[in-house]
């Protein structure tokens, strides 16, 4: 039996999109997932490292993760297990660069993206890079073409796949991105990313040794974490006498929030220390913006460690404590926690560390984080500017400033509310990762504290179907027009606690009503699908008044 070999090596950008691969996503793999917030991200990071050093050729290696592939040696042809996401933004990234660079680099650029096709064997230009098969016509067109990127604007985003409006978004942000660069930036930029960002690539022939590299990579062991490394060498430096009573000390803060947590609150603690975010490990930069203004070992165990702790356990789990205004406190928590972030945390247990015992403050302080946080979610602001947001509340927080303020960092401008606002009476529903939070804090708003939402599965469904039989009452009802507008705003959208069935949401108004939105019980737990079930129809009409309703409460919610 001929043993499985398994080659791994550092490949730069530049050698990975070149004719020794080419690249197909097997329809097994989910489809392209990464939202604004994970491209966004890539960019900042790429601009980061290419602009560190002042001439390129000093630039230092940036690594950018690995790829799986099922691949020959010798042979072109790669099978990508894991990586799709990363290949995909990769691509998407040089293609869109393209429009804003001379004809030379472009035209570089072109075959990066590009196996040259061969005249004389009558073989025409092929994508290095091949999606599944639904997204792969639509990626070709919109993204790889050089005419596609240009008229990107005009793509309507309503009737495409998700993976297919991640694409369009992405490629948008990129091309807002580097509008507002130099061709100088993105010139160094594509230099940076072609000989200067390396992928490992692992390959080995078959899918059963691919996919077990795949999970060893992903595997979460109980490997040495920073929170290890730093309890040694902190407790290290205590005197021999009391290093029994530290080491029960950190211990004791340990169990109490358990070793994820744990490990997790040393990057929040770097955070209110640093206000930046991290561009090293957090071991690296614990120690230089931490340690290195609490050196004492004691100081930082009682200081820091503990009330820093005890803070984040109160925030994480929603378990403040007070005489009064402790549950609306911990609603707040609650609805923070839903965020698709942890952003927010470090600015929280910064100020419950210093006024937690407050308690009218502690509750304004968190209304107002709730705020900021909500409206950055909802406006979808990137890693990089989320997190330059909050340095600037840890600061305000460090100095005593008058949170409260309208110039304060806590608080929106008029701009940020009118964004956030109008992004409310969009078509919520196409944003895959802010539909439900904005369902569910609207759904506790309406319920006064009363609602409970620890159920197996909580979905948001359409009132109004997305795509209505021809014959359906929902033709006679509702014009295309009609239709198009409403069905993804917040009055057509309601929350279940079951599965989406395709089948029923294509149902009638009444039939919905009388079984599908309801559960054994004939009700529903959500005075958000309440109210839609007190409906006696549903009408251009009947969204019109209801999306008004219910963009007054979350207007009074964040005070918009």
């Amino acid at each position: 039996m001929a043993r499985t070999r398994i080659q791994a090596a550092e490949r730069p950008v530049g050698e990975i999109f070149s004719d020794a691969y080419r690249f197909s996503v097997p329809r097994y793999q989910r489809p392209y997932a990464w939202t604004v917030e994970q491209a966004g991200e890539m960019l900042d990071d790429l601009l980061t490292a290419a602009r560190c050093a002042h001439n390129l050729e000093d630039s230092d290696p940036y690594f950018l993760g690995s790829v799986v592939l099922v691949k020959e040696e010798g042979v072109a042809d790669a099978e990508v297990v894991d990586g799709q996401q990363r290949l995909t933004t990769l691509i998407m990234l040089l293609s869109v660069v393209r429009q804003f660079l001379p004809a030379s680099f472009a035209a570089s650029l072109n075959r990066r993206i590009f196996q040259e096709g061969d005249p004389i064997k009558g073989t025409m230009d092929q994508p290095r890079l091949t999606l599944k098969d639904r997204d792969q016509s639509f990626f070709e067109k919109q993204i790889l073409d050089g005419e596609g990127v240009s008229a990107l604007e005009k793509v309507a985003t309503a009737g495409l796949t998700d993976s297919q409006r991640n694409l369009v978004l992405n490629a948008r942000l990129f091309r807002d991105r580097f509008a507002q660069l130099s061709a100088d930036e993105c010139r160094r930029l594509v230099s940076f990313v072609d000989g200067y960002t390396y992928l490992v690539v692992v390959a080995t022939q078959d899918f059963d040794s691919a996919y077990r590299i795949f999970t060893v990579l992903n595997e979460r062991g109980l490997n040495l974490t920073h929170s290890d490394i730093l309890k040694s060498e902190i407790i290290g430096q205590v005197p021999s006498d009391a290093q029994d009573a530290y080491t029960a000390t950190w211990e004791g803060e340990e169990e109490a929030l358990g070793r994820r947590e744990f490990a997790e609150l040393f990057a929040h603690i770097r955070m209110v220390y640093a206000k930046t975010k991290a561009r090293e490990t957090i071991l690296k930069e614990f120690r230089a913006a931490v340690l290195s203004r609490v050196p004492d070992p004691r100081v930082f165990v009682s200081n820091v460690l503990v009330p820093y702790s005890d803070a984040f356990k109160a925030v994480s789990r929603a378990s403040y404590q007070a005489e009064e205004d402790a549950e609306a406190v911990n609603d707040l928590l609650r609805s923070l926690n839903l965020l698709d972030n942890t952003d927010w945390i470090p600015p929280a247990i910064s100020f419950f560390s210093r006024h937690g015992g407050d308690q009218a403050t502690t509750l304004a302080f968190i209304r107002n984080l709730d705020r900021l946080a909500s409206s950055m979610h909802i406006r979808r602001v990137d890693v990089t500017q989320r997190v330059e947001r909050y340095g600037r509340v840890l600061r305000a927080v460090e100095r005593g400033e008058d949170l409260t303020h309208p110039d304060s960092p806590l608080q929106l401008d008029d701009d940020e509310r009118s964004q956030t606002l109008n992004l409310l009476d969009g078509e919520i529903y196409t944003v895959v990762r802010l539909r439900l939070y904005v369902l569910l804090r609207l759904d506790s708003t309406l319920s006064s504290g009363g609602a409970n939402y620890e159920h197996p599965f909580i979905t948001v469904e359409h009132v109004l179907p997305q795509n209505p039989k021809a014959d359906s009452d929902w033709r006679a009802l509702f014009t295309d027009e009609e239709r198009a507008y409403w069905v993804h705003r917040l009055a057509n959208l309601l929350l279940l606690t079951r599965r989406k069935n395709s089948e029923a949401s294509n149902r009638s108004f009444d039939e919905k009503k009388s079984g599908y939105f309801t559960g054994r019980s004939g009700a529903s737990p959500f005075p958000l699908t309440s109210q839609v079930l007190h409906q006696p129809k549903w009408t251009p009409e009947v969204l019109q008044q209801r999306q008004g309703e219910l963009l007054s409460h979350l207007k009074d919610l964040w005070r918009l």
